[in-house]
């Protein structure tokens, strides 16, 4: 019987997750979202304290400081990363570093703009589809896609390291991120920073570079076939 390969799920459910994801954009589910946080005077939210210094920057600093332990764990792994092999704990902490810095590197490259600069909530731009590249909103862009959600989905790659040595672990720490990302993604959307969409985008690029990483990882340690000879004595 044939194996099935590790990767056909997780594979699938990238593809379906994409599918989703346009159909979203496609129904222009994000007005109507920010519709119910925003007033024609700005978004009420946008300066709450515990969404600002707890939820923004808060968790903003509690992700870094989880980031550096765990290269600080490469050398000195604790808990389960004890479980891990050097390989691979440098994996899981290269794998946050490198979902973030794509989160980043698309948001430098956005002009789309955040709810709260829209005119309909008080701003100057109008809206326009992230898919709309290149066209500019008149207001400032950089807003696609959410940054801050980041702060927790970077750390969904996390699951394709664990699932080889505990998938109960891994599947915990898929949903701890996941859960943490999107309560991060809600609160900015109240405050007005990001449409729905933004923070579903950011789970879908922090997913996929976690699993193409561990693609890449796993092809390169798997050995490469060799041919196999017939013993001399079974020569002609």
């Amino acid at each position: 019987m044939t194996r099935r390969s590790p990767n056909l799920r997780p594979g699938i459910l990238t593809l379906l997750a994409l599918a989703l994801l346009m159909i979203w954009d496609a129904l222009g589910g994000d007005l109507p979202l920010a519709r119910l946080a925003g007033t024609p005077m700005g978004f009420p939210w946008r300066d709450n304290p515990f969404l600002v210094h707890v939820m923004h920057e808060g968790a903003k600093n509690l992700s870094w400081l989880l980031m550096i332990g765990l290269f600080a764990a490469i050398r000195w792994p604790v808990g389960m990363l004890r479980r891990l092999g050097t390989g691979a704990r440098v994996q899981l902490a290269l794998t946050v570093l490198a979902s973030v810095l794509a989160v980043s590197l698309i948001k430098h490259a956005s002009d789309t703009s955040c709810p709260w600069d829209l005119k309909e909530f008080g701003g100057v731009a109008r809206y326009v589809s992230h898919w709309a590249w290149g066209q500019g909103d008149g207001g400032p862009g950089g807003c696609f896609p959410a940054g801050h959600a980041s702060a927790a989905f970077a750390y969904l790659g996390g699951y394709f390291v664990l699932r080889h040595v505990s998938p109960r672990a891994a599947a915990l720490w898929l949903g701890v991120a996941l859960l943490a990302g999107l309560v991060l993604g809600v609160a900015q959307q109240m405050r007005g920073a990001h449409y729905m969409s933004h923070t579903l985008w950011t789970a879908w690029v922090c997913w996929t570079v976690g699993f193409v990483i561990d693609l890449a990882v796993t092809r390169r340690q798997k050995p490469f076939p060799t041919q196999r000879t017939a013993p001399l004595h079974a020569r002609p």
